[in-house]
Order: C-alpha cells, then structure tokens, then sequence
C-alpha cells in the first residue's frame, strides 16, 4: 500500500504541515488506520476511498479521528490530482464535514470548507494561566480562539499544555493582526496528541470568519507562525471559506502490511 507524505500550505519540503495520506480500493480497519497514523507520528493521516464520483475522506490524528481537517485536505487533493488524475482540476470528498470541494488553481490548490460560527466567551483566569498572556478577546466554535494584540505575543507564546487540555474547544488557536499579512496565528492541539499543528486548515475556518468580520473584508492573507510556518490565501462568502495553498511532495513509501 502506497502512502505519500506531502508539506501543505508551502511550497518547500520541511516547511509548511506534513500530512500522510493513504488512497486505499476499501477500507481498513479502523484500529490500523489508527496505528499507522500513530506510527507516522504527524499530526494527520488521511484515507481516502473512491466513492461516486469522487472519494470519501478521513482524517485521523494520533488522538483519533476528527471531523475536518484542512491541510491533509490539501495534501490528499495534491496527490489525487498528481498521481491518479493528472488532467483533472477538482477533486471531491465526502466527509464528516459534509462535501469538500478542492479546485487546482496553477499552483495553488483551493479548498471549499464550512465557516465555524463562533460565539463570544468571557476571558477566563483558566485562559490566561494556560496561554501565558492577556487575551483581548475569546471565541468559541469547535474550538477556543483566542485574539491577542500583536504579531510578537504570538510569535513568543509558550503556553502550558496541560492547561491548555483543560481549556473548552478541541484545539486552541491564538491570532493577532499581522505586519506583511493580514494575521498570524498559532495553533495548539494537546488533545489530539499534538503539540502545535503547524499549519492549520480547520483553524482558519474560525480565524478567517473572525479577521474578515474585523477588518470588513471578504479576504485574507494569513500566515501560520509555526515553527515551519505556511500561508494561506483565504476568502470568506457566506457560511463559507475558501482556503487555498500549495503543497511540495516528500516522500512516496511503500507501506509493508
């Protein structure tokens, strides 16, 4: 079985996110899939299924699986488009996010993702301990965003996981307004088993509606200040957001099951 590993959201290997991603004739087991995604030790692993007309998606991290992923989205767009439909330029997914489109744009690759609505929350002692700053302002979708003032806090930002564990949301995502982009944001994922997700697709379905409320636009530059760090080109039109990247392929291995 064939599995590739691809950097999303760059186009430069050992930059961006890496994803693994498995493009499989059925399904296996639910604990293999499991233990290959442990064994890869990244934050995702995809399988993809062919089903209709296009493929059915899922994502699993070290933690387990998850209901939206955005750069193992990517990732298995690139491959898919690459590999098995060279002439193509769209590929869809069945997920349990719904139906996710990518369309290959050149050399961007541009998802269709639902926006997450994010309600307002007081900022907590609970926050402030966990995160290590002063949150301006807190937000909760699927996850906890937390907005800070500058590009450096974000920058700097050395939280406390297992404060972080505590904390409501599946991920933490921290954000501020940019300099050279119009934000930057970090991401955290204990929970998943993740440390810090390098770039993360699912998060920027909560940053991109934030900014974009903010700033009163309909689209973003954003970059993810990882330590690897990756940029995504973002739009907002309704209860929507596009976000799109480039992707650099860094392995192909032949998986011994």
């Amino acid at each position: 079985m064939k599995q590739y590993v691809v950097d999303a959201f760059t186009d430069q290997v050992f930059r961006g996110n890496p994803a693994a991603i498995c493009i499989l004739e059925q399904w296996l087991p639910e604990d293999l899939m499991q233990n290959i995604t442990l064994e890869n030790n990244l934050s995702e692993t995809a399988f993809a299924v062919p089903e209709g007309e296009g493929y059915r998606l899922r994502w699993f991290t070290p933690g387990g699986e998850i209901d939206l992923c955005g750069h193992a989205t990517l990732a298995c767009a690139y491959v898919l488009l690459q590999f098995y439909h060279p002439t193509g330029q769209a590929v869809s997914f069945e997920t349990l996010s719904g139906r996710l489109t990518v369309n290959r744009r050149g050399e961007l690759y541009e998802m269709d993702f639902p926006a997450y609505h994010l309600d307002r929350v007081p900022v907590t002692q609970q926050m402030r301990e966990a995160i290590g700053v002063e949150p301006l302002e807190a937000y909760m979708g699927r996850d906890l965003l937390c907005v800070l003032e500058n590009p450096q806090q974000v920058l700097s930002l050395a939280p406390d996981l297992e404060k972080v564990r505590a904390l409501d949301g599946l991920l933490l995502h921290v954000t501020s307004p940019g300099i050279e982009v119009d934000c930057v944001s970090r991401t955290f994922a204990p929970k998943c088993g993740v440390v810090e997700d390098p770039v993360c697709g699912s998060g920027h379905c909560h940053i991109v509606p934030y900014w974009c409320g903010r700033l009163q636009r309909d689209q973003l530059v954003a970059y993810q200040a990882s330590k690897r760090g990756g940029t995504l080109y973002c739009q907002l039109f309704g209860d929507r957001v596009k976000l799109a990247g480039k992707a650099a392929l860094y392995s192909v291995a032949e998986l011994q099951l």
